[in-house]
């Protein structure tokens, strides 16, 4: 799938980035925590700079407090980024 990056804004292929991985991947997904992302934005996250994206943990987090509490959310991802 080719669209506009979250991150960069360039037009690339996408990969699927979830905003809470490992563990808390498939609850990412039962929430919506998911990007679209290109190949080097995704490699720069997870391999060279992962501390320059710990914005996207807080913004996901405050997008589920709209709905959720905060208690809910550290119940379900195990802390908060906040």
């Amino acid at each position: 799938m080719s669209g506009n990056c979250y991150i960069c804004g360039k037009w690339e292929p996408l990969d699927l980035h979830h905003v809470y991985p490992a563990a808390n991947r498939k609850m990412s997904e039962l929430y919506g925590h998911t990007i679209r992302i290109c190949r080097e934005c995704h490699d720069d996250l997870h391999f060279r700079h992962p501390e320059n994206y710990v914005y996207l943990k807080q913004d996901f987090q405050r997008i589920h407090e709209q709905t959720y509490s905060r208690e809910h959310f550290m119940k379900i991802f195990g802390k908060s980024y906040l």
